[in-house]
């Protein structure tokens, strides 16, 4: 007999998940047997994030396909998609690195009926789910940051997405469980003031951007302003915007 609500509600509290209700109805309208109900919630009972357990994660409206090891879409990311759907064009080029599941791109081409997109990533499983979620509406390519992609986007990129890794080496360590162990160092490790990779986008993003396209990147409330001075740095009009209820900071970059 399959576990009840109650059940796994107990389950999960016990094993530490703050919205435990919400997580058993999720989990309950996911599994297809009782044998995999039992299954995913030892998972979740084990640690393992929830969007690995379900095998999808909510995001911009969207159903999102997470594979195992791969980085979760933040819901805070959301936010970062709005300011970019708010800076774009008529059927722009969209490029989405550091895609992750591919997330940000999909959520982008979802409101842009018409747009060329592109999602690349280092990482092969993040490469792997991103064709999965990317599908018909854009290209995956795998590689590091701009090296994979098609020279023919040169100069004509309307809006640029990274949402690169930002944590500082040194605080990788802190970081909850849930990512700390289950998703990959290469999607949160930022470099010695989590702003390497950063800085390499700025530094490339130029060369790609149409004049007018901009390059949009999350990062953290105490690294904004150096953020910001390195996307100056590298040629571009910078701006910080800020959700206060998402704690939410992105950085805009524009091609002047």
């Amino acid at each position: 007999m399959p576990p009840s609500f109650d059940q796994v509600v107990t389950t999960l509290r016990s094993a530490g998940c703050v919205f435990a209700e919400d997580e058993a109805a999720l989990i309950l309208s996911t599994a297809r047997t009782p044998a995999e109900l039992t299954a995913m919630v030892d998972r979740r009972a084990d640690g393992l994030p929830l969007e690995h357990v379900l095998g999808w994660a909510e995001f911009s409206g969207l159903r999102i396909a997470v594979d195992p090891g791969v980085f979760v879409p933040r819901r805070r990311t959301e936010f970062l998609v709005r300011q970019a759907l708010a800076l774009s064009r008529p059927t722009p080029v969209v490029v989405d690195l550091c895609c992750g599941s591919g997330a940000v791109g999909v959520a982008l081409a979802a409101a842009l009926p018409g747009a060329e997109l592109h999602a690349a990533d280092i990482d092969p499983a993040a490469v792997r789910c991103a064709v999965r979620n990317v599908g018909g509406v854009g290209t995956v390519h795998e590689g590091d940051l701009f090296g994979p992609l098609p020279p023919v986007l040169r100069g004509r990129v309307g809006l640029l997405a990274a949402n690169v890794p930002y944590v500082p080496t040194d605080e990788v360590g802190l970081l909850p469980p849930e990512a700390r162990v289950h998703e990959p160092l290469v999607a949160l490790d930022g470099g010695g003031d989590g702003l390497d990779i950063l800085r390499r986008v700025g530094a490339e993003a130029p060369d790609w951007l149409a004049p007018g396209g901009s390059l949009l990147v999350e990062t953290s409330e105490r690294q904004a302003d150096r953020a910001v001075e390195a996307f100056t740095n590298a040629g571009l009009t910078a701006r910080l915007a800020v959700s206060e209820d998402l704690h939410a900071h992105v950085v805009i970059g524009t091609r002047r």
